[in-house]
């Protein structure tokens, strides 16, 4: 059959023409929702959370006029834990750190500095086990991965017990594929 030929057909058939171009139209968009993520990069810089003030001796809160002394003593950010993201493979990886932050009461997961492959319906997991494995009812949901690259948290529930989970996982739903991980170690 010639290229004349198959023009006709088409040309003689609008309904197959129109198909054709539906059947094109939706595979392209098949295609870009698929690939499209492997190129687009998120960005995001959020500072660490500011300490929750601390009680002094007489069990209330420092003074506002700015002297500090040693009944009102100022709580810093602690890591508790952390980990580095690691490579899972030449689509699915990620680099830098991560860390379990203690603010004085509050607790978030921090991503600082990362780069990580995006993918559709990306979401983080705080784990009970290692080397990228989780299960869904034993793991802790986070929510949807805020960036690809850059510095951003995630508040731990105050009743979360966060002894018992020992990895940050990323994970794409949509397919069912870890992006990366990091093991927490003590810091």
């Amino acid at each position: 059959m010639t290229v004349r030929a198959i023009g006709r057909s088409f040309s003689a058939h609008p309904a197959r023409l129109a198909g054709a171009l539906l059947a094109f139209a939706a595979l392209s968009a098949i295609v870009w929702y698929l690939a499209s993520p492997l190129f687009v990069r998120t960005y995001r810089d959020e500072a660490v959370p500011s300490p929750a003030p601390s009680l002094n001796a007489s069990g209330a809160f420092p003074s506002t006029t700015g002297v500090l002394n040693e009944a009102s003593p100022t709580v810093g950010p602690r890591v508790v834990r952390s980990g580095e993201l690691n490579f899972v493979d030449a689509i699915h990886n990620g680099r830098g750190p991560v860390r379990l932050v203690d603010l004085g009461g509050t607790r978030i997961v921090r991503f600082e500095d990362v780069a990580i492959t995006n993918a559709p319906d990306v979401h983080v997991y705080l784990s009970r086990e290692t080397g990228g494995k989780w299960s869904e009812g034993t793991s802790l949901y986070l929510g949807p991965l805020k960036a690809t690259n850059g510095s951003f948290n995630y508040e731990l529930p105050e009743t979360a017990d966060v002894a018992v989970y020992h990895s940050v996982v990323v994970w794409c739903r949509a397919f069912g594929v870890l992006i990366t991980w990091a093991d927490l170690s003590a810091a």
